[in-house]
């Protein structure tokens, strides 16, 4: 799995409290802490995500290290999340991020054998998928991402995501597109309003697998 791993600092106010970009339809503002996810990591020069990179929310260290033991290996990237999709249809800002050599060599590896790379967010998406070549091949890299991830671009190197559910003109739903397609995601989130599931920041995660992958029975997928 690759997750989004830097820790959530947000914006200033006008009284100098720093705070991340949050939804209306919370209740009220939560501790930082609520905003940090199992993988975050202090940034070195005290920077991070203006919203929490919401899709890691779920997970524990003690799930992480129930999945550890079941063989599933983890490839920590950073990518210091933006505002989502602050207009309709707008795309995301320019991001930084740095996939860095081991889980570029991890990433490779599991490409080449008979596993799968599964994106935690769909910033880990735009952070790897910002490494890689034309050949799919990840390689170290560190920067600044303007990549917009489209069904007509598609992915080269991810096999799946897990995600949150996104608003209806937000420009993150063409890469869940790019990743899973058209029918899917419409049946996804039809079942999505029919459960009356939680959105985005605080809601629930949802995967996403390729029509053509053997191991969609309980996913979101365009299998019939």
């Amino acid at each position: 799995m690759v997750g989004s791993c830097v820790r959530s600092r947000g914006a200033g106010d006008a009284a100098g409290v720093r705070a991340p970009i949050r939804y209306s339809y919370t209740d009220r503002d939560q501790p930082l802490s609520a905003y940090q996810t199992v993988f975050a990591l202090e940034s070195a020069d005290g920077t991070g995500s203006a919203e929490m990179p919401s899709a890691a929310r779920p997970f524990t260290a003690r799930m992480v290290a129930e999945l550890v033991s079941r063989g599933v290996q983890f490839a920590p990237v950073t990518l210091h999340t933006g505002v989502a999709s602050a207009e309709a249809h707008e795309p995301p800002y320019p991001e930084r991020f740095a996939v860095p050599e081991a889980s570029a060599r991890l990433i490779n590896a599991v490409r080449t054998g008979d596993g799968r790379v599964i994106a935690v967010g769909t910033t880990a998406v735009r952070a790897v998928e910002s490494a890689a070549g034309a050949d799919g091949v990840v390689r170290a890299r560190a920067g600044w991402t303007d990549l917009v991830v489209t069904p007509e671009r598609g992915v080269r190197t991810v096999d799946g995501l897990l995600t949150g559910l996104h608003e209806p003109e937000a420009s993150h739903l063409l890469m869940l597109e790019a990743v899973a397609g058209r029918a899917a995601i419409d049946r996804g989130y039809e079942e999505a309003l029919r459960g009356r599931y939680l959105w985005h920041e605080f809601g629930d995660v949802h995967l996403l697998l390729p029509a053509e992958n053997p191991h969609t029975e309980h996913c979101f997928s365009n299998c019939r």
